[in-house]
């Protein structure tokens, strides 16, 4: 494979609504930066609670006769999406890395796992069956049909510009909604390319439309009338505003959190293994991930070995331009964000932690001004410890030591996260145990990173998630639909004066 070519547009940032791109009108904008190089490459526009009005109208107005399309019809449109999106899988890989910082091959695999929900959702005439009882009483028969909501939205994180919002809108579409997405300002390209292809691919205007901009778009989202319902995914600490937010103004809400997730390391567990999977789960993606194993949980006298591996293999990460394809990691998204990272370094020295692996200060020859960190590795730490608790979000990698697999279950299951878990072992009855005992929403088997596939569906416990609902799959399918029970007899059937009391099958 020849070197991919890198995005470098510099064309600023506007919405799509009403089947258009349309330039800002709110008259605020803030830059999107190429975190390899720290300079700014374009503006995006911030919009005002109008502007994410005009979207709704949009949607309001496309909705109905979308929802009246046969679901195979839909499915045919989504389907020319899903063999654009093949066609452009490499284009979007690259805006990923020139906006968000993961290196190109990491991008792709972001694609990749979004592409799956679009063809999963192309199954919308089968998703969308519903059931029937023939007689369910005498003369009677019941059936159930699942309905769209109506106007539904989405609020995306930096993280995955791609792949979360295919977790949602594919989904929404293929049951009749229409869906207004807020993607992050940070990197906000692949959502105006998607909606674009969306419209080449038949979908009618403001069927699907694209808001940029910030607390003033998100707040609009929330509090509008018309819309029913509320993807997003995010920090704990936004989930919940959105969840309550939401809530409080009679909207379903699924609002995904955050995430530290450990990944246990018994001691009969491939050492070898175990390594590869925490250098790749902990540094991948620079650790910006809500899936990213950001601490291992070493069991007995396993623990020397590990340690000293992951170190040896930490300080030797090829860290540079996304766009190499020898890169193992990229630059962090903004300076801020290094900035916050490298000073959790910090409080962890200062908490006594063991600072095995130090990756603050990292300079990138050539990309001297670009948001780099390395990676960083630290030991002994303690669940008293911020460096433990808290959601660092960045390529730093906390070890935590512990006698016995009851001593490392009672510590997850302790945290206030439960996203995602890993446990390396190669005892049939330690795996089988741990999965049933885990309290966390997605658990691992000698698999570091267990992130469904598309069938299945994505979502964590306790406060990694709020609301009832998992993202995409058959999960999807519910939280985009509500379901209607039809109970039907005909009048000639069966002769019968008024009845009074509650009816019972007879």
């Amino acid at each position: 494979m020849g070197a991919p070519e890198a995005f470098t547009q510099t064309t600023d940032v506007g919405h799509f609504i009403a089947g258009r791109a349309a330039a800002g009108s709110s008259g605020r904008s803030q830059p999107v930066y190429n975190p390899a190089t720290g300079q700014v490459a374009r503006q995006v526009a911030l919009a005002s609670a109008d502007e994410v009005g005009q979207a709704v109208a949009a949607a309001v107005a496309a909705q109905p006769a979308w929802g009246d399309f046969p679901a195979i019809r839909r499915a045919r449109v989504l389907n020319n999406f899903l063999a654009l999106m093949n066609q452009h899988k490499d284009t979007l890989a690259a805006m990923i890395s020139a906006e968000h910082g993961k290196v190109f091959t990491d991008a792709q695999g972001e694609v990749a796992r979004g592409i799956d929900i679009v063809e999963f959702a192309c199954g919308a005439p089968q998703l969308l069956k519903g059931d029937f009882t023939e007689q369910v009483s005498t003369g009677i028969d019941n059936h159930t049909l699942r309905q769209p909501l109506g106007v539904v939205a989405g609020i995306t994180p930096f993280n995955f510009p791609c792949m979360v919002p295919l977790w949602m809108f594919p989904i929404a579409l293929a049951a009749g909604n229409a869906f207004i997405l807020k993607p992050s300002e940070r990197d906000p390209s692949c959502a105006m390319f998607m909606a674009e292809l969306l419209q080449q691919a038949g979908l009618p205007a403001g069927v699907f439309s694209v808001v940029q901009g910030d607390k003033v778009a998100v707040d609009a989202l929330l509090v509008h009338p018309d819309v029913k319902a509320i993807s997003f995914v995010g920090s704990t600490a936004i989930a919940q505003y959105i969840y309550e937010t939401g809530a409080h103004h009679g909207k379903r809400v699924q609002a995904l959190g955050g995430a530290k997730n450990h990944l246990v390391v018994m001691p009969d567990a491939n050492v070898e293994q175990a390594v590869d999977a925490l250098v790749g789960a902990a540094y991948g993606s620079a650790g910006e991930r809500c899936m990213a194993i950001s601490v291992a949980v070493l069991v007995g006298g396993i623990a020397d070995a590990v340690v000293e591996k992951v170190a040896e293999r930490a300080r030797a990460l090829k860290v540079m331009n996304p766009m190499d394809l020898a890169a193992e990691m990229g630059p962090i998204v903004t300076a801020q964000a290094r900035d916050r990272i490298e000073g959790y370094i910090g409080v962890g020295v200062e908490e006594g932690a063991t600072l095995v692996v130090d990756g603050r200060g990292l300079k990138v020859p050539g990309l001297e001004a670009g948001f780099f960190t390395g990676g960083t590795l630290f030991d002994h730490a303690t669940p008293a410890m911020r460096i433990y608790q808290e959601e660092i979000f960045g390529p730093v990698l906390v070890c935590v030591r512990v006698p016995d697999m009851a001593s490392a279950l009672k510590l997850i299951n302790d945290h206030e996260y439960g996203n995602g878990v890993s446990l390396y072992t190669s005892d049939g009855g330690v795996a089988r145990e741990f999965s049933r005992r885990v309290q966390v929403g997605m658990v691992g088997i000698n698999v570091p990173i267990p992130v469904p596939m598309a069938w299945h569906g994505f979502g964590g416990w306790k406060r990694s998630l709020f609301g009832d609902m998992h993202a995409y799959g058959e999960e999807g399918v519910r939280f985009y639909t509500k379901q209607k029970s039809v109970m039907q007899r005909w009048p000639d059937s069966i002769a019968k004066g008024a009845e009074f009391g509650f009816p019972t099958s007879k």
